[in-house]
């Protein structure tokens, strides 16, 4: 497994593989990696034949008072944890001042999306969507990917990004993996490992707010507004969780549901805060034909 620290050593040595016949397969990370991360690598090797893992805890999708400083890191076990899940060929890990040459506040040019960050994550996290696009698109020009995996437990930034594909007619197929979860149904996050005990057991309570919502969707219960208020009152039965939204989108436009439309395809999302912690869940799903 080849460790690449700099964009140019990167492109070239992606264009030497496309050269030679591979299809370029990326998974994009954080690092501080677990098991969602991992099936995102094996979902990887199912379409394509040479593998490539980021990771970069990048700047610019934190707000002045989250957890940039703070969120873990630990580089070493991460490559242990790629070797033995096998098939990544390649680790690419570049420092912020090689990434963005000259620091953060030269880069002058942004992909953004207003239309599709006004809600969820977006509407109170300004400019965190900005940051991943466009780190995006550097990871895409460095790396240069016939397809990248995205997991969905991300679901906004999923959409996004397959919208910024679609847009800038760029040649990647974006391929969404499903939410890989605790055995308590709690889907799989970095930040996780950042919980105390009676936090970590609270935090059940968003996978099962998801559940709920997509219950009542699909067996004609209610109204988008009845379900988030079922949504909200399965959080409040979490002393410890702060509620930052619960919504319902259509998939789509990530824009609020006002009324079910047989067919129509709607996301369920909660986030949560335990102290400076954030959490995210999510489910999509179809409204029940009439």
């Amino acid at each position: 497994m080849k460790i690449i620290h700099t964009v140019k050593e990167m492109q070239s040595y992606a264009d030497h593989q496309k050269m030679d016949g591979r299809v370029l397969g990326l998974v994009p990370t954080m690092g501080s990696l677990h098991e969602g991360h991992l099936s995102l690598v094996r979902r990887a090797k199912e379409v394509a034949n040479h593998i490539t893992v980021t990771i970069f805890v990048n700047p610019t999708q934190f707000g002045p008072n989250e957890d940039f400083e703070t969120y873990p890191r630990d580089f070493d076990r991460d490559c242990r944890l790629l070797q033995e899940v096998g098939g990544v060929d390649v680790v690419f890990a570049p420092n912020t001042s090689t990434f963005y040459e000259g620091g953060v506040e030269q880069n002058k040019i942004w992909i953004t999306c207003p239309e599709m960050t006004r809600y969820l994550c977006g509407n109170s996290r300004p400019g965190h969507f900005d940051g991943v696009l466009t780190v995006v698109m550097k990871l895409f020009a460095a790396c240069k990917p016939h397809v990248s995996i995205f997991g969905l437990k991300d679901i906004q930034q999923y959409m996004l990004l397959k919208k910024m594909v679609h847009d800038l007619s760029l040649d990647i197929k974006i391929i969404g993996a499903q939410t890989v979860r605790e055995p308590s149904g709690l889907a799989y996050s970095s930040r996780n490992n950042n919980l105390r005990l009676q936090e970590r057991r609270q935090a059940e309570v968003l996978s099962h707010a998801v559940t709920s919502a997509v219950k009542m969707i699909e067996t004609g219960q209610g109204t988008p507004s009845s379900v988030i208020d079922i949504m909200e009152e399965t959080i409040g039965s979490a002393p410890l969780a702060k509620l930052q939204y619960a919504e319902i989108v259509a998939a789509d436009t990530l824009h609020p549901v006002d009324e079910f439309t047989p067919g129509m395809q709607v996301i369920a999302a909660v986030s949560v805060n335990f102290r400076d912690i954030r959490l995210i869940d999510n489910a999509i799903t179809v409204v029940p034909l009439a």
